[in-house]
């Protein structure tokens, strides 16, 4: 018998978020365990190895838009998924955006101002996806419009927690001696043909039923306390990995490496601290310009530029770190040529401000600001494997000059902002301290743009060069090679 306040939807019989959520946190694994089953690996669907830690984190946030779910960490959720998921069928997790989904919402049946929604709420009665015949539409249309790209991208969300939920994405088997590497799941083996690829007998059980003799083993964990088969399974795993795809397999220092990066998020967190550190550089240059004779304010200029230096640092760290765990140069794609323009606009701030605090800050403030941009919810900052036609030599060459010179272009830009800003605060009183303020980031700024222009003209010679290697003619004057020459 059901109570008003039972934590029951009465009038549709589904639970509510509350109670379900409260059943989660009841059966969800203990971190203790979690943090063992993140280092297992995994290959996604581009072929990439990375450790569950990984692939959960880039699921969720592709998901949700977070990087949690009710206090629980990405592994957790994933974990989950697994043990329970007709839980997950019902927990509103998938996003929607807010006014552009709006025609989803009106189809599936939920109110305008629902941000999530669970999978079954794209699903009739009798098992019809609501979406369907949009669907459709959407991946047939040349040029989609607005309506179809919400389509599209909320029928991906779809699709990724669909195979979770199904087991497709735990490919966690080598296929022995296959020349692609490929990797399956327990899922791929039942609906596939491998009885003749995986000839060991043995192995192929493992392959079939060795996952879900780990879930069943690691609910009897939760009711005992005793997590030791639960974690000798999961060695297990490693080791018939190791055995069957080492060709491809990440040695424990690259797990331990990915995983240390998708915790401390360094460029995330880079944003707000270059922001702060040149705001405040910069309001304190500008009170000094008034108070030139201060030297407590000289000294706190000085604390300020040696925080934008440390930042700088840790920035070319963090480049250097996705460069390992990705096994290419971290400029392949838009996130990561946004993170690399920021590098660019700091390194060139430093070198041609040595003698000048205003470009210092201006060029740690435009970073921060491309840094906020390549966090925005439309970027996706998952490490891939390269494209086809990046990969070799050229992309440290051609990609990595032409980027770069993006840098001075946008201090020239800040700079000059800066000076009409300084003009504004002319007065009688501070009319010589400014002016040679203005003087100053004058002959950076045309430094700046000079630097910007010969990297540029020499980025569109080599991009020539690599158009011939690769397409056998240096120029096509297609819109891209049009608009570079036209920046020149």
């Amino acid at each position: 018998e059901h109570a008003v306040d039972d934590g029951h939807n009465h009038a549709n019989n589904i639970p509510t978020k509350t109670s379900l959520d409260s059943i989660l946190k009841a059966n969800v694994a203990p971190i203790e365990h979690t943090d063992k089953f993140a280092e297992m690996v995994i290959q996604d669907y581009d072929g990439r190895m990375k450790p569950i830690h990984t692939y959960a984190s880039e699921m969720l946030r592709k998901l949700s838009k977070h990087d949690t779910y009710e206090g629980l960490n990405a592994t957790q959720v994933f974990l989950s998924i697994q043990e329970s998921p007709l839980l997950w069928y019902n927990i509103p997790i998938i996003y929607l955006t807010p006014r552009k989904a709006d025609s989803i919402r009106s189809i599936i049946g939920v109110d305008k101002d629902q941000k999530y929604v669970s999978l079954l709420d794209f699903f009739t009665d009798d098992g019809r996806n609501k979406l369907g015949p949009y669907i459709e539409e959407a991946f047939k249309a040349q040029v989609p419009n607005g309506f179809q790209k919400e389509v599209k991208n909320t029928y991906g969300r779809l699709t990724l927690l669909s195979d979770a939920i199904e087991g497709r994405n735990i490919r966690i088997f080598p296929l022995p001696d296959d020349e692609n590497y490929k990797w399956i799941s327990s899922f791929d083996f039942k609906q596939g043909d491998y009885d003749e690829i995986l000839k060991d007998e043995s192995y192929k059980a493992f392959v079939k039923n060795g996952f879900s003799f780990y879930l069943m083993t690691l609910n009897n964990a939760k009711q005992s306390g005793d997590f030791e088969n639960a974690d000798k399974l999961l060695g297990d795993f490693k080791k018939t990995q190791q055995k069957y795809g080492s060709e491809v397999m990440l040695s424990d220092d690259k797990i331990k490496a990915e995983i240390l990066y998708n915790k401390y998020d360094v460029f995330k967190k880079l944003f707000s601290w270059y922001l702060y550190a040149a705001t405040l550089l910069f309001i304190f240059i500008i009170v000094h310009i008034f108070d030139y004779k201060s030297k407590w304010l000289k000294i706190v200029i000085k604390i300020l530029v040696g925080v934008i230096l440390l930042l700088f640092a840790l920035h070319t760290g963090g480049l250097i770190w996705r460069w390992y765990l990705s096994g290419h140069a971290p400029w392949s794609d838009a996130y990561e040529s946004l993170i690399y323009v920021a590098w660019s606009v700091s390194l060139f701030g430093l070198l041609l401000g040595r003698k000048s605090n205003l470009t210092i800050a201006a060029s740690a403030f435009v970073s921060a600001i491309i840094l906020m941009v390549s966090h925005w919810s439309w970027m996706d900052p998952a490490i891939a494997n390269l494209q086809p036609v990046l990969q070799g030599y050229w992309l440290k060459i051609h990609v990595s000059v032409i980027v770069a010179s993006y840098g001075p272009f946008a201090i020239g830009m800040i700079l000059g902002a800066i000076a009409l800003l300084l003009m504004i605060l002319t007065n009688k009183e501070n009319k010589e301290r400014i002016n040679i303020n203005i003087k100053e980031i004058t002959i950076i700024n045309e430094m700046a743009l000079t630097v910007g222009l010969v990297m540029l003209t020499i980025g569109n010679f080599l991009g020539g060069m690599w158009a011939n290697e690769s397409w056998g003619r240096y120029w096509g004057w297609d819109p891209k090679e049009t608009w570079a020459l036209i920046s020149i």
